[in-house]
């Protein structure tokens, strides 16, 4: 097993299949607001975030832009490849900076139709993702702001596993699709229950347990459904 990365699903390899993939796998610093796919663009490369933290954003004509999902450790950006769809209808934008593996996406189909253990764990987290993008519709659908926004500070936790978040608070409502003026009130109940700090351009959980109990139950669904999947799911011990 491959136990130094800190992707899981590269970690999860066993040996052999690690070793055919590792010679061409690509060591990336990514930026915040690089843009790794466009929408409707063939996509050449796929990604698997180590500390990073990546958003797949619709955008409307109106140019408005919600975040429909979240990809970190746990997981990989670019499975339309081994879907076989190419490209995909949103653009995957680095919302936190941090490292990432990067590998050819031919490379990636071929190793994927080998089978094995990669193909499987791609497929599971495939399974998982969907649960997490269907949750987010429901949720931004039913729920007030200010679970909404205790469920979303704990994914994006689990995505780069630190409690400390370099989110503003304008970013964080247009991933949410609302106000900032919303975002502001949600947050100063969370800050004055002692559940975050925050502090201009810098989020921190200091009760990780307490933003859970306020957040609504999408969080719990899709944690239950990534552990369910891939055995170790999308948290740690903090």
């Amino acid at each position: 097993m491959c136990v130094t990365l800190s992707n899981q699903i590269l970690a999860a390899l066993p040996s052999e299949e690690y070793r055919r993939i590792a010679p061409h796998l690509e060591y990336v610093d990514l930026a915040v607001g690089e843009v790794l796919y466009e929408a409707y663009e063939p996509i050449q490369k796929v990604y698997f975030p180590s500390k990073s933290m990546i958003s797949l954003v619709s955008v409307m004509l109106d140019g408005s832009t919600t975040e429909i999902g979240l990809v970190g450790s746990e997981g990989a950006l670019g499975l339309p490849i081994f879907l076989g769809g190419k490209f995909t209808s949103n653009i995957a934008i680095v919302q936190i900076a941090g490292d990432a593996w990067k590998l050819n996406a031919d490379l990636l189909k071929r190793e994927f139709d080998r089978g094995g253990v990669l193909q499987q764990t791609l497929l599971l987290y495939t399974q998982a993702l969907f649960t997490q993008v269907s949750q987010n519709a429901v949720c931004n659908r039913r729920h007030v702001i200010e679970k909404r926004l205790a469920r979303w500070l704990l994914s994006v936790r689990d995505c780069i596993k630190q409690n400390e978040l370099l989110l503003t608070q304008e970013f964080i409502a247009t991933m949410l699709g609302t106000r900032r003026s919303g975002v502001t009130v949600a947050a100063r109940k969370l800050q004055q229950a002692g559940l975050i700090r925050y502090s201009r351009g810098k989020i921190t959980i200091l009760d990780r347990q307490g933003l859970e109990a306020s957040a609504c139950e999408c969080y719990g669904v899709v944690q239950r459904e990534f552990e369910r999947l891939l055995g170790s799911g999308k948290t740690t011990p903090s």
